[in-house]
């Protein structure tokens, strides 16, 4: 089989989740590693038996790499992605895409001049209750999904921020919980309520004073469809309750996941609180389906490592996706949708106006 030589650049916590799954898919030639740091990046090679470097184009170069991840903080997603697709390497990248519009057009338009993928890691998609309510609304289950809620109630104490200098600022981060904590359940609302026409956001910063981003946004969002959602998360429930996403459809139905319960993971300090199940679904014939597939899905969860099997199976679509020259689940232009979601709202709350789509 023909394998794809695989890198990384960016040696922090999420690196690893992406390591363990090049070191381990079939796909996969896992090669080198690049970091600003020599340390990092040496220590981090040698962990998994690869090279270390300190520059992405040396690295992609000298390695003939054919795919790379990006696991650097959000702001410094686009450099090392442009560089890497310059060099002909597709290149996956950690959620959110970028931290600005500005810098996902760079990206993207690299993908292009170079004729290479991009794609954004939002492992959640391949939740088995996630992809249950992309499934239903494809077989037009619920007609024309009509209301979309995503609540996503959660909590980062001081400790989290100190763990990385570049945590809370918005150099360093690039934003608060829409930056960081919520581009997965805004993914997932993307996914199933389809293009934004127009949005009117709030963020505020309720009870951490030591970070300079926000710890709370809430949102009204009206869909290219005809639909409306409404989003509502935050870093300031402390303890941390779940986070959901539901969806309504014009027929009536009802359909849910939820994503997260009790606190949301974080890559290298914690480890996934409980399994994601669908919490409300009300299709028509499929009623008394619920506690089944909750119970199936929760013993799945529980039966792999559920902190890498997710990041293995999105890493492993986009290998596919590269060796068969089609489209991942996740490609930079999806990951693009959600940051000028987010975007839309720092802009409303700026501006104190609707925020009208595309964004310019």
């Amino acid at each position: 089989m023909i394998k794809l030589r695989t890198g990384i650049i960016g040696c922090g916590k999420v690196g690893d989740f992406h390591a363990k799954a090049y070191a381990a898919l079939k796909q996969s030639a896992f090669t080198a590693v690049c970091d600003a740091s020599a340390e990092r990046a040496k220590v981090f090679a040698e962990r998994y038996g690869v090279k270390a470097y300190t520059d992405v184009t040396e690295m992609c170069e000298k390695e003939r790499l054919d795919v790379v991840s990006v696991c650097t903080p959000h702001p410094l997603h686009a450099n090392p992605a442009v560089a890497a697709a310059g060099c002909g390497c597709s290149v996956l990248i950690e959620k959110p895409l970028a931290s600005t519009l500005a810098d996902c057009d760079a990206i993207i338009a690299a993908g292009d001049r170079s004729g290479v993928k991009i794609g954004t890691m939002v492992q959640r998609r391949f939740y088995r209750p996630c992809m249950r309510i992309h499934d239903a609304i494809k077989a037009g289950k619920l007609g024309r999904p009509v209301l979309g809620m995503v609540t996503m109630l959660g909590w980062r104490d001081k400790v989290y921020y100190d763990s990385d200098p570049w945590r809370g600022t918005w150099k360093g981060e690039g934003g608060g919980v829409l930056v960081n904590q919520a581009p997965h359940q805004l993914d997932l609302l993307l996914w199933y309520m389809g293009e934004v026409d127009e949005v009117y956001g709030v963020w505020k910063n309720f009870n951490h004073p030591y970070i300079e981003v926000e710890d709370t946004a809430v949102a009204v969002v009206k869909f290219k469809n005809g639909g409306v959602g409404n989003i509502v998360v935050s870093n300031s429930q402390n303890p941390a309750l779940y986070g959901k996403v539901h969806i309504f459809g014009e027929n009536g139905a009802a359909t849910g996941v939820q994503t997260d319960g009790g606190a949301m993971f974080i890559a290298g300090m914690s480890t996934i609180a409980e399994p994601p199940v669908n919490d409300l679904w009300t299709v028509p014939g499929e009623v008394e389906r619920l506690p089944i597939w909750k119970r199936e899905d929760s013993d799945f969860f529980n039966s792999v490592d559920s902190m890498y099997y997710y990041h293995s199976r999105q890493i492993e679509d986009f290998l596919e996706s590269v060796l068969n020259g089609t489209k991942p689940l996740v490609d930079g232009r999806d990951g693009r949708h959600t940051v000028e979601l987010f975007e839309a709202i720092y802009r409303s709350t700026q501006t104190n106006s609707v925020i009208k789509f595309p964004l310019k």
